[in-house]
């Protein structure tokens, strides 16, 4: 039997807040957007930030992420990649391509808790904020 594997790591920032839905069988079906950003040098050596978008769906969530998965948050997305089709209302078929979310630990929050009601990202003030990625040199070495 062949091996094969099917697993997505994610980490980015939610694009909108969740969707939250019941399937006919009262399962919970939670859908949002996560974009992910990555920065590459051009031809002419500038940095340049690169941003994909990943639809992600989650079945049977708890309500911790009614209320955790808002616009903005910084989340790790981990699960499968799926396509599947359907036809719209003008009769179109389209195909989408998804992040299927592992149930138990495939969503986890990388933001502390904010108890203040507003949004911000409380424990990660040492973040550098720079375009460019940061260019070890080897002064820092510690040999």
């Amino acid at each position: 039997m062949a091996f094969s594997l099917n697993k997505v790591m994610l980490i980015g920032n939610l694009g909108q807040d969740a969707e939250h839905r019941f399937t006919t069988n009262n399962v919970s079906v939670t859908t949002f957007s996560l974009a992910t950003t990555r920065n590459y040098k051009n031809n002419d050596g500038n940095w340049v930030p690169e941003t994909t978008w990943h639809n992600v769906v989650a079945y049977g969530l708890s309500d911790f992420y009614k209320d955790a998965l808002k616009k903005g948050k910084k989340f790790y997305i981990e699960g499968r990649i799926s396509k599947r089709d359907y036809t719209d209302k003008e009769g179109v078929k389209r195909y989408i391509t998804e992040i299927v979310a592992d149930k138990f630990s495939g969503i986890i929050p990388l933001e502390g808790r904010d108890t203040s009601g507003e949004s911000g990202d409380s424990g990660n003030q040492n973040i550098e904020t720079s375009d460019a990625p940061h260019a070890d040199s080897d002064d820092d070495l510690p040999f």
